[in-house]
């Protein structure tokens, strides 16, 4: 036993010591990239982008062998969803970039400035944060997002993709190097620890020093994993516990098409709708539930709800409901006499990311979202438009639940910091 424990601390120190010399590497390309200009990085993006439409093949090929072990070992329909890369998603990966490339750099824009009375001139200006860290789950998409967000606002990024994803990020992250080296910038600016496996991530969650901010984005396990053992710095990406509120005066072809949107367009992702709140009054509540049932959805339904629910898929609600991710066509469904207890409902079982009411009385609207403490807080339309994409960002590195200088959908701004220039003549302090 004493030989075993001896080998794998050796394996675990040979590990910290392989991820620490790629973080090494990576501060040295930040270091490049924090000198290079926006058309610079721009031409970066857009090699990357290149490099996906040209190699999409080998891409989705490489995405259907991690597909078919992960459907062989019985993952949920929904983690296949988020791993699954297609034409059309590809192509979505390729305009998010495009749109990047299109958007202002943030590096060197002025936060605030002025002369004080003394002469001296302040500028607090935006700069790259260096050396990201990310940790997530059967996404591949991500690898080419956060690539992409990182280099544009100047950082370089070490990435632990995960083994369910492993050929898909493999592939992907060789076009990427590839990409960024065929344009003079740093390949190393876009590292993996995957070839480490789980003690890559245990090495990367210790990098301090190394690592300037780490972000996980995936399931709660794996947020609460990184929270509890990182020694880097963590901006928390939350898992989306979401709700929506069907006020009394809401109209009914109009609630039905958003929460049919919000539930079913794509039910694996965070932003999706979780818990339906309706108003005992509202005219509207049998048509949405209805129109739901019919695309498929499961109501997990209260008392009244089910009286309301009667004669559709429906099966009743029990707490846990009220806390659960589905992540599949399953919705939690329950009455509320007014918007007091609607809002009380939100409070206890809320994870921060997205909540919404659909109504068309203005001072309810303004009331909710006034009262309502998420990262987003969305009136007459679907929960789904929670996304960096979305929102103009051209991509996100994730939704931040916390309330640090990152919250919502983390974008280039997000990904930098601020540092102050102080210019003066001479000048010294009485």
């Amino acid at each position: 036993m004493s030989q075993s424990v001896t080998d794998s601390a050796t394996t675990a120190g040979n590990v910290a010591h392989e991820v620490s010399l790629r973080a090494d590497r990576s501060r040295t390309a930040a270091r490049k990239l924090a000198r290079a200009n926006r058309d610079w990085k721009d031409r970066g993006l857009l090699a990357i982008a290149a490099a996906l439409d040209t190699s999409r093949a080998e891409v989705i090929e490489a995405n259907s062998k991690d597909l078919d072990r992960e459907r062989a070992a019985g993952t949920s329909q929904g983690l296949l969803d988020r791993l699954k890369l297609d034409d059309a998603r590809v192509d979505g990966l390729i305009s998010a970039l495009h749109e990047l490339a299109g958007l202002p750099d943030p590096v060197g824009t002025v936060e605030r400035g002025q002369t004080l009375p003394n002469g001296l001139r302040l500028r607090q200006v935006h700069v790259p944060m260096g050396v990201l860290g990310a940790i997530y789950e059967a996404r591949p998409n991500v690898t080419v997002d956060i690539a992409g967000l990182a280099l544009k606002s100047g950082n370089a990024v070490l990435l632990r993709g995960g083994s369910a994803a492993a050929e898909s990020n493999r592939a992907l992250l060789y076009l990427i190097r590839d990409a960024l080296d065929s344009v003079g910038l740093p390949a190393d600016a876009v590292q993996s620890v995957d070839d480490f496996g789980r003690a890559g991530a245990e090495a990367l969650m210790r990098a301090r020093g190394k690592v300037d901010v780490l972000i996980p984005r995936g399931g709660r396990a794996l947020i609460q994993s990184v929270l509890e053992n990182a020694k880097v710095p963590v901006i928390e990406t939350g898992e989306g516990n979401v709700h929506i509120y069907l006020d009394a005066t809401a109209t009914a072809e109009s609630a039905a098409a958003i929460l049919i949107n919000a539930k079913t367009q794509r039910p694996s992702v965070c932003n999706t709708v979780e818990t339906l709140l309706l108003h005992s009054e509202a005219a509207a509540s049998r048509h949405v539930l209805e129109e739901l049932s019919k695309a498929g959805v499961t109501l997990h339904a209260d008392p009244r709800a089910l009286a309301l629910a009667d004669g559709l898929r429906v099966v009743a609600a029990t707490e846990e409901d009220w806390a659960t991710e589905y992540m599949s066509l399953d919705l939690a469904v329950a009455v509320v006499d007014d918007l007091d207890e609607a809002i009380e409902h939100i409070r206890r079982w809320t994870t921060g990311h997205t909540e919404a009411i659909l109504t068309n009385d203005l001072a309810h609207a303004e009331r909710f979202i006034a009262e309502i403490d998420s990262a987003a807080v969305i009136v007459n339309a679907s929960t789904r438009f929670t996304d960096g994409g979305e929102l103009g960002l051209g991509a996100e590195v994730g939704i931040s639940t916390q309330k640090m200088h990152a919250r919502g959908p983390m974008g280039v701004r997000e990904l930098t910091t601020t540092k102050w220039i102080v210019q003066g003549d001479g000048h010294i302090r009485s």
